[in-house]
């Protein structure tokens, strides 16, 4: 049994970690400010056990290891005390880290076996809470089934939430916001309008407007519809643009026209040449892919704005994984890209001018400019003048979603997929998953926007489908 230290403050709680907290996010030591941090032997036992390979896991247990080591390496006083934390982790964490130095043996129901190195760590929750009775003494764990078993044998367990950006995800930025007819009333005291080319622009004061975020879509319906977008913002004073109408054939995009309002919101950011950072979610069918790769193939071969499009994706299979496939990294990645093909059939459907042989000159054309990557090799690269589609993006990481997105050079354009309540990868969920990640963070940036597709588009059976399985 440890030794009793002297009481603490009873603000600060002991938080005894999981190895799967540590293997998720090695920086959660510094991520739990006042409060001080347990880990036990066998916690760096299987972080050993991890190290090896290179897996997003692996890296993470060998960071986890460089922490440990860094910290430990450079304390010169009695580990039993505790190691600050507040130092290495620049003041964002003023507890500190207190490493098992001694057996600690606590009594469990004879129901679990002892070698088991959860029900080991259990067995040390419990001997904590036992000899520091006026302490909170917390276990935190990514394992539901971890924590079912702490709470049936009295003991407090959390999951790690540091890294949800939202508790819940209806509060996640939509990047539209409907407006009703008593805004005007509201903001518009000191309203300005003037003509800039084909569009709109109104300049409004009022107190709505610090609400609003930059590139957001303002809309209302009514007998005169009005859908605009917001470019500028300063203090009370915010600037609006008119949307320029892609659900008109005339302003078809690679012979595919917006079928709703969202996926006209959606257009009018991937055609922006002042947009960087686009993302879309939505629901199976409502259109993301295809509206990205038809803005994609007129930017590229239209307008020559981008040299090629790089698809990407994350390789999670839904199933039963198939083994090694053989062939180039475009033929490995080929199984995983049906969406792709799938949509470059109906893009290429819309050239009908053209006959059989037109059409086939345009299919090889538009696969010369479609580079197909696995995110496996990203590492290190830089894009320059390209448009980048990451597609799937609910199955990464926040750390992997910053590794993909940092690769952009000049003239790059990073367009994001994916629909976050489809999430394939263990321990993400839709709080913590690198799309929500970025759209939290990105919102309100001035080259940056969002849309969440609504209204699926692909077929009567789908929407039912989708509403009532």
């Amino acid at each position: 049994m440890p030794r009793k230290k002297s009481a603490p403050s009873s603000a600060a709680k002991l938080f005894v970690l999981d190895t799967n907290v540590l293997m998720h996010d090695p920086t959660s030591l510094f991520r739990f400010d006042e409060h001080d941090l347990f880990i036990p032997i066998i916690t760096l036992e299987e972080l050993d056990g991890h190290k090896k390979g290179m897996s997003e896991v692996a890296r993470n247990a060998r960071q986890a290891s460089r922490f440990l080591d860094e910290l430990v390496g450079g304390f010169t006083g009695d580990i039993d005390d505790g190691i600050p934390l507040s130092e290495k982790s620049q003041g964002a964490a003023t507890g500190k880290l207190v490493l098992q130095t001694q057996a600690i043996d606590g009594a469990l129901p004879a129901s679990l076996p002892v070698g088991k190195a959860d029900n080991q760590i259990l067995s040390i929750v419990m001997a904590l809470h036992t000899a520091q009775p006026g302490r909170e003494v917390v276990l935190v764990s990514k394992d539901i089934n971890m924590r079912i078993k702490a709470r049936a044998l009295g003991l407090a367990a959390e999951d790690y939430f540091n890294d949800k950006v939202l508790e819940d995800t209806d509060l996640l930025y939509t990047g539209t916001r409907e407006i009703d007819t008593a805004f005007w009333d509201r903001n518009g005291s000191r309203l300005e309008s003037w003509q800039d080319g084909n569009r709109t622009r109104y300049r409004v004061s009022g107190p709505d407007v610090p609400d609003l975020y930059l590139n957001e879509m303002l809309w209302h319906e009514g007998e005169q519809p009005f859908t605009a977008r917001v470019t500028d913002i300063a203090g009370k004073t915010a600037e609006l643009v008119t949307l320029r109408d892609f659900s008109h054939q005339k302003n078809n995009v690679w012979g595919i026209v917006a079928r709703n309002r969202e996926q006209n919101f959606a257009l009018n950011l991937l055609m922006d040449p002042d947009i960087d950072f686009v993302t879309l979610l939505g629901q199976a069918g409502t259109g993301k892919t295809l509206l990205t790769l038809a803005a994609g193939l007129t930017l590229t071969l239209e307008q020559k704005r981008y040299s090629e499009i790089i698809m990407t994706r994350v390789t999670v299979p839904v199933g039963e994984d198939i083994g090694f496939l053989p062939g180039t990294e475009e033929e490995k990645m080929a199984p995983w890209m049906g969406a792709l093909e799938d949509n470059l059939d109906v893009l290429n459907k819309s050239d009908d001018d053209g006959g059989d042989w037109g059409r086939a000159a345009t299919r090889d054309l538009i696969r010369s400019r479609i580079k197909v990557k696995s995110l496996n090799f990203m590492r290190g690269r830089t894009f320059l003048n390209k448009l980048l589609i990451i597609d799937e993006a609910q199955n990464l990481t926040p750390k992997q979603m910053k590794t993909l997105i940092t690769r952009a050079g000049p003239g790059t354009k990073v367009v994001c997929l994916g629909n976050i309540s489809q999430i394939d990868t263990p321990y993400l969920t839709e709080g913590s998953s690198g799309l929500t990640y970025v759209v939290d963070r990105f919102k309100g940036w001035a080259h940056s926007g969002h849309v969440t597709l609504a209204r699926g588009e692909r077929s009567r059976l789908a929407d039912h489908a989708g509403e009532v399985l």
